[in-house]
């Protein structure tokens, strides 16, 4: 579990194609994580198999590479970093559970006022779960929904996120992780039974 509040970010040190997966080796503070340990990266759960304090290594699964965007990570390539939550740290953005539940593709990134707004196309069968004022993990951050209509979700990004997550350089056509809220997905599964 994890809440969306970005520790750092990471450099992408490789990316080794291993069959329909990718083993991927990354660079950030959070390297004195231990096997076995769960981290987000750009919004997505993996488990760290090798940590040597200068980087981790993980495996992402061809089920993993077909939902997200690390499939085309490369060497130098920022990433977001979240160790997962513990108990007794403060909660502070939302429920991430780092279960992608699919791509989103940007259409603009504009300045408003010191922040910015990320307008996001978004696949169909998501934006159902999208509300106004709601929740929505982008690349691993936890973020409200500012508006939304049928074409997508518009985002307001505050300079703090812009200058510490990798969502300040974003352009149209990006690709990014998106993961719902999981409250909308239980109560529509309670109120379809």
């Amino acid at each position: 579990m994890f809440t969306g509040i970005v520790r750092e970010r990471g450099r992408v040190v490789s990316a080794d194609r291993n069959g329909a997966g990718v083993h991927l080796r990354i660079a950030g503070e959070t390297a004195q994580a231990a096997p076995g340990d769960s981290i987000s990266v750009s919004g997505c759960c993996l488990t760290v198999t090798k940590a040597d304090g200068e980087a981790l290594e993980f495996d992402a699964v061809p089920e993993t590479i077909a939902r997200t965007t690390l499939g085309a990570l490369e060497a130098g390539a920022e990433v977001n970093l979240e160790p997962a939550l513990r108990a007794g740290e403060p909660l502070g953005g939302h429920f991430v559970q780092g279960h992608v539940d699919g791509r989103a593709r940007v259409s603009s990134l504009e300045p408003e006022g010191e922040g910015a707004r990320l307008r996001l196309q978004l696949p169909t069968e998501l934006q159902r779960y999208c509300v106004e004022k709601g929740s929505l993990a982008v690349d691993g951050v936890s973020l409200t929904i500012a508006a939304l209509d049928d074409d997508g979700v518009e985002l307001a990004l505050v300079p703090f996120t812009l200058e510490h997550t990798t969502l300040g350089a974003l352009g149209p056509g990006d690709e990014v992780n998106v993961e719902v809220d999981l409250l909308a997905k239980y109560a529509e599964r309670l109120a379809s039974a």
